[in-house]
Order: structure tokens, then sequence, then C-alpha cells
């Protein structure tokens, strides 16, 4: 939105930038807080908290910043009316300190991002969303918490389902529908591990687990989720399409994206009036970009011949993409979206579409632990809602920090009743309070 920076700006001139408090400091945090501070005139990064407080202190000082170590509630108010930096370990400060105006959650994490998005809007915060795997699981539920006390629910721009829901509002704007938000991926090996992608991680100091569930398709299962929860969209079959234009051959020569269309035309073709697909392509160009297949609304030869007319084909589907997602350069914009326009950028549409299932990377054994995203023992895998419920099936989301009780096969969707999870989580008790929102019987 263009005019976000013009409002902010005001916001500068007049000397009321929006304030913004952020739980986590990883290297996605770290890149938010230098976004901010050197390039968002308008707005400030007033505080910080992580569980690793010298991590914090390191996304303020890494810019010129000195940030003072707030323990207290009272500390942390006192920093912010003065315009310091502040940093401390407790999210709940956060949540409870007058002054924030929104909170952007960027761990990672999952039982721990829950905790602090629901102190979060329990505090009256607006929040921004950079966790695709706390919103993929449950969402919905935070989405309407929020909204009962008329706060933002959003997920951050500049990630693929945000750039996604861009391009869904700019053509339904210009008359056309969406029929499909798709993601561009260039490797995709449901087996990879932490050690497999091991050096690639040390090359860009990230954590090999999170390396691999980028490869493993966790994490574009996630980024989908997201963006069929905001628009009702559905999976066309497990696991999404996927069309490889790649042929598996890594050195073959990438295809124009508007060439793999046809990956997608048969099941396009049976969607009649059907809320459309989220999926995904291999071996196309220009990535590491999104797009979004659309038709006009109404049949109208006049329009039609104009989109032809303006070099985007003959129809009936119309490839509208964008060649980059830049991650942290963009969520400022979705802070300011959220605190000065009331706008979502992407927030969930109603009740869960779809959702991310376990299914086994090995063969599990009774007891095993299911340690964490991109680990040893499960990939994630897209699903309907529908088929999620039916069967039984385990939210990847949940099954992290269970163990099996029964041996599990390799490919294996995971159940409910195959693992035991811990007792007391906050993201259980949501997720269930989700489904008995919004479920079949609901």
């Amino acid at each position: 939105m263009i005019i976000v920076d013009n409002a902010l700006k005001r916001r500068e001139a007049e000397g009321r930038p929006v304030l913004v408090g952020m739980v986590g400091a990883g290297v996605q945090g770290k890149a938010i807080t230098r976004t901010i501070v050197r390039s968002t005139p308008g707005m400030r990064m007033a505080a910080i908290a992580n569980r690793t407080i010298e991590n914090a202190e390191a996304a303020f000082t890494e810019v010129g910043l000195e940030p003072v170590r707030c323990a207290t509630l009272a500390e942390l108010e006192a920093a912010i009316a003065a315009g310091r930096p502040a940093v401390t370990t407790d999210p709940a400060l956060l949540a409870e300190a007058k002054g924030l105006d929104a909170i952007i959650e960027a761990t990672g994490s999952l039982e721990y991002a829950a905790q602090a998005v629901l102190a979060a809007i329990e505090g009256g915060k607006h929040v921004v969303q950079v966790n695709a795997e706390l919103d993929g699981t449950i969402g919905p539920i935070l989405k309407q918490k929020a909204e009962a006390k008329g706060l933002v629910y959003t997920a951050g721009d500049g990630d693929q389902p945000g750039a996604q829901m861009n391009l869904v509002r700019f053509v339904e704007g210009i008359g056309l529908k969406a029929v499909l938000c798709g993601n561009m991926k260039g490797l995709y090996d449901p087996y990879r591990t932490p050690t497999t992608q091991a050096s690639f991680a040390a090359k860009w100091n990230l954590k090999p687990a999170m390396v691999a569930s980028f490869a493993d398709g966790t994490k574009i299962s996630y980024e989908q989720a997201v963006i069929a929860n905001g628009t009702g969209m559905k999976v066309a079959k497990r696991g999404m399409i996927g069309p490889d234009f790649s042929g598996g051959d890594p050195y073959k020569p990438l295809v124009p994206l508007e060439e793999t269309i046809a990956g997608f035309t048969e099941y396009l073709d049976k969607l009649g009036d059907g809320p459309g697909y989220v999926d995904y392509v291999m071996g196309a160009r220009p990535g590491p970009g999104i797009f979004v297949l659309a038709k006009l609304a109404e049949e109208d030869p006049k329009q039609a011949h104009f989109l032809n007319y303006y070099k985007m084909g003959p129809g009936p589907y119309y490839c509208f993409y964008t060649p980059y997602h830049l991650c942290h350069f963009e969520v400022p914009g979705s802070v300011a979206r959220a605190v000065l326009f009331e706008d979502a950028t992407l927030t969930p549409k109603a009740g869960p579409s779809v959702g991310v299932i376990a299914l086994a990377k090995k063969d599990l054994e009774p007891g095993e632990l299911i340690d964490e995203l991109g680990g040893y023992e499960v990939y994630g895998m897209l699903e309907n809602i529908e088929t999620i419920r039916e069967e039984g099936l385990i939210p990847l989301g949940l099954a992290i920090g269970a163990r099996a009780n029964r041996a599990i096969r390799r490919d294996e969707p995971l159940r409910f009743e195959d693992l035991d999870r811990p007792d007391g989580r906050l993201i259980d008790r949501l997720y269930d309070e989700q489904e008995q929102v919004f479920g079949a019987s609901a």
C-alpha cells in the first residue's frame, strides 16, 4: 500500500512514531529491527523480548543503539516513555506495557509463541505474525480473539502468504477472480534433515532444522496454509499438485512461469464456482517469487480482448506474479497498515480451510520424540480440514513435543491417537477451542 509511506512521514513530522514491540531476536527479528531503525521514519522499535537477553540487546547494538534491560513493567514503561530502546526476557511485559501500538511475533516457535500472542491480544495490542507455523495451526482462533477486542491480527507482508494476498486484492480490484495462489519452489525432498542441510545453514548463518523445513515441504505447507485460510481456498489433493518442470534436474533451464499454467488447468477446469486452490510449482522462473492465477469474474469478451492486448494472453487463466518476496523489508508496512488503517495484510477469513499434517520422515519407534520442525522425525504436508477431521489426523504444530505411542512407518500420516502429548499446553487448548468454534459440528 503506497499510502503507508506518507502516513508514516506525517507521524514522524508530528513526533508521534508508531511504537513497536517484538518477541524474538533471531535472524528475522534482528533484520526487522534493522529495517525499522534504518529505513522506516515514523516508526520505532521500542522494545524486544527474547529468552536470551543478549540476542535482544544485539538487535539494537548492531544498528548503533544502546538498549536498557527491563525486569519489571515499570522499568519497561519508563524506557518507552523516555524513548530508550528496551529489552526484556518476559514477553508478557510487552503485552501489558502502555505506549506500544503493536507486537511483532518473530520467534518461529509454537507453544512459546502461542503464549506471547495471546498475551499481546489480551493486552490490547495489534499483532503482526512473522510465524507461519503458529498462524497455520491456530490463526483462526487468535484472529477471533483479536477481533473481539477491536484489534488487527495479521500475517506480515514480505513472506509468501502476504505477498500472495496483495496480488489477490489487486486482481479482485480489476474485476478478476483469483483461482489459484502459488508459491515458486526450487527444492522439495521430504527426507531432508538437519544433517543434510548443515552446510547450507552454516553458509547463511541459519539453524539446520529451519533450513531442513524449507527443503522437506514443511515451510511451504505452512505458508500455503496461511493464504488458504485467508482466502477460503483448498488443496486439489494432499500435498498440493506441485507440477515439476525441472524433471528433477537442478541444471535444467528454468521454464517461464506463464508456461507452467498447463500444470494446473486440469484441476482448474473442474473448479466451477469453488473457492480456488493453493499450490506451488517447481522449475519455474522468476523465483523465488509468488503468483496468482485468475480469471474474469464475469464473462466479458471486451475485457478479455484488452487483457490479451496488454500481453496477459488469451485466457481464460491469467498469470500475475511478483518475482521476489523480501521478508523483513516489508514487515514494517504491515505494522503501519494495522496501526494506522486497521487493515490486515492477511488474516484468517473464518475457520481453518486447510491444515498442515505430520507424516513420518522415517520409521518411528514407540516412545520416540517428535523433536522439532524440519527435524529427523516428521515432515509437513497440506491437507483440507474436512479430511483432517474425518481421519483424525494431528496437525504438525501439535505433534511437535509429543512422543509416538506405537510403531509408525515412514510416510504414514500421524493421528491424534498415535501420540502422547505433554500436558497443559496452551496451543492444544487453543486448537481445541478453534475446533469447538469452527468445527464441522459448530
